[in-house]
C-alpha cells in the first residue's frame, strides 16, 4: 500500500507537520498491524510483548495481552503517575471485542475516556465501545461514516475535558486501511493516480521479496514520559526527546533497529489458489499469496556515517540471508550476502542474535556500526 501525498492531508500538515517536527526516516519493529500497534503502546519489540500476528491464537488483544501488557502501556504509565487525562478513539488492536477475550465491555487500563471500535478496519455497519458500552452503527454517511464519528467525539472531548489536567489523545482512524471506503465528497478525487513506478515495482525474482508496506508508525522511543523515569519499566526504547530538541550527537545515538516478523500460513490450501496447497494466506485470484509460513524474519536495519544496510535472515529450511547496500541500492534488488566481507556478515548474524534475546536496556548496546565500536576497534 502506497500514499501518495499530493494534496491530501494539506490542513493536518500544515497545522501539525509545518508547525512541528517531521521524521523523514522511520521504522517500524513489525510490518503488520497488531503487532506494530502493540509496539507503540508498550515501547517494546515484538519478541518481549509477545503480539505475533492479526489473531487472537498470536496474542493480538488476547487475555494474555490483557493481563501482562496493558496494565503496563503507556497511556497506563501517564494516567497513573502523571494524572493525564486520556482519550482513545478509533482501531486498537485487530481483536479487540472479540467474546473469547472480554468483548466491547473491556477497557484496557490507563484510558480515561475510550471509543473503540469492535475488531478490524469498516467505515459503516461497525459496532463501538464507548465507555465499555455498545453502540451500533449502520449505513447512514451523515450518522454513522467512522472517520467523521471519531473526529467529533474527538471535539467533544477537547471541548468539555478538564483544563486543570494534561490530557494526552490518541486517535486512530482505519483509514486508508481496507476495504477503502472513502467519504461520498472525495471518493472520485483521486481517480487517475497510481503507485510510483520505482525500479522494485511489481518485481519477480527467484529470491524473497519483502514488501514492508503495512500502514503503521515508527517505533517508539521513551526515556522521561510525562515526569515518569521510563527506565524504570521494560521498555525498549529510548528517548528521542533530544532529536525533537535537535540536540542529537550522532556518536551516542542508537544506530539500529530489529524488525521481526512471524509468517501466517493456512494449515489447508487457500479457497483462492487451491493448487498452491497449504501453507500460504491471503491469496488473490491469480495465486499471488501475501503471506506464508516460511516468510518468517528477522532484520537488523542499520543507519549509521559509516554505514547504511539490512542484514535479514530467515526462519526456513535454507536460513536464508538477505544483505542490502541501502545507499548503492536504495530499491533492494542486489542482495550481496554471497559477496560481502565474512567478518562483517558474522558480526551482523551476531548482531541480529542479540537483538532478538534483548530485553529493557540490553536492547540499546552498541550495534556493529556504531561509532564507539568503530572507534574502538
Amino acid at each position: 500500500m502506497f500514499i501518495v501525498f499530493q494534496t491530501p492531508l494539506s490542513k493536518t500538515r500544515r497545522l501539525i507537520g509545518d508547525a512541528g517536527i517531521s521524521f523523514t526516516n522511520a521504522f517500524v519493529a513489525s510490518p503488520l498491524c497488531c503487532p506494530s500497534r502493540a509496539s507503540i503502546l508498550t515501547g517494546k519489540y515484538p519478541h518481549n510483548h509477545h503480539v505475533i500476528n492479526n489473531t487472537l491464537e498470536g496474542n493480538c488483544s488476547s487475555r494474555s495481552w490483557q493481563k501482562s501488557e496493558e496494565p503496563h502501556t503507556f497511556p497506563a504509565l501517564l494516567k497513573t503517575y502523571g494524572g493525564y487525562q486520556t482519550f482513545f478513539a478509533g482501531k486498537y488492536l485487530n481483536q479487540y471485542g472479540h467474546s473469547d477475550a472480554g468483548g466491547v465491555e473491556h477497557v484496557p487500563p490507563g484510558w480515561s475516556y475510550w471509543v473503540a471500535l469492535e475488531k478490524n478496519s469498516r467505515y459503516y455497519n461497525y459496532t463501538l465501545s464507548v465507555n465499555g458500552r455498545t453502540q451500533k452503527h449502520g449505513a447512514d454517511y451523515s450518522r454513522d461514516y467512522l472517520t467523521d464519528v471519531l473526529a467529533n467525539m474527538s471535539l467533544e472531548f477537547l471541548q468539555y475535558k478538564s483544563n486543570y489536567q494534561p490530557f494526552f489523545m490518541m486517535v486512530s482512524t482505519p483509514a486508508p486501511h481496507s476495504p477503502w471506503t472513502a467519504a461520498p465528497q472525495y471518493q472520485d478525487r483521486f481517480n487517475t493516480t497510481k503507485a510510483p513506478r520505482d525500479p522494485n515495482f511489481n518485481i519477480h525474482g527467484k529470491l524473497y521479496v519483502i514488501y514492508l508496506s503495512k500502514i503503521g508508525t515508527f517505533k517508539y522511543r521513551y526515556r522521561f514520559l510525562a515526569g515518569f523515569n521510563v527506565n524504570k519499566t521494560q521498555m525498549d526504547g529510548v528517548s528521542f526527546l533530544s532529536a525533537m530538541e535537535r540536540k542529537v550527537n550522532s556518536s551516542s545515538w542508537r544506530t539500529d533497529i530489529l524488525v521481526e516478523y512471524e509468517g501466517e500460513g493456512r494449515s489447508v490450501p487457500d479457497p483462492s489458489c487451491p493448487l498452491l496447497g497449504p501453507g500460504v494466506s491471503e491469496c488473490f485470484p491469480d495465486c499471488v499469496c501475501e503471506d506464508s509460513y516460511n516468510n518468517t524474519y528477522a532484520c537488523v536495519r542499520t543507519v549509521t556515517p559509516f554505514a547504511n544496510l539490512q542484514y535479514c535472515e530467515f526462519d526456513d529450511n535454507e536460513v536464508f540471508v538477505e544483505v542490502y547496500n541501502v545507499t548503492a541500492d536504495p530499491y533492494q534488488l542486489t542482495n550481496i550476502a554471497k559477496t560481502i566481507d565474512q567478518e562483517v556478515l558474522e558480526k551482523m548474524n551476531h548482531r541480529l542474535m542479540v537483538l532478538q534475546s534483548c530485553s529493557g536496556p540490553s536492547c540499546r548496546t552498541p550495534g556493529v556500526y556504531d561509532a564507539r565500536c568503530v572507534t574502538e576497534s
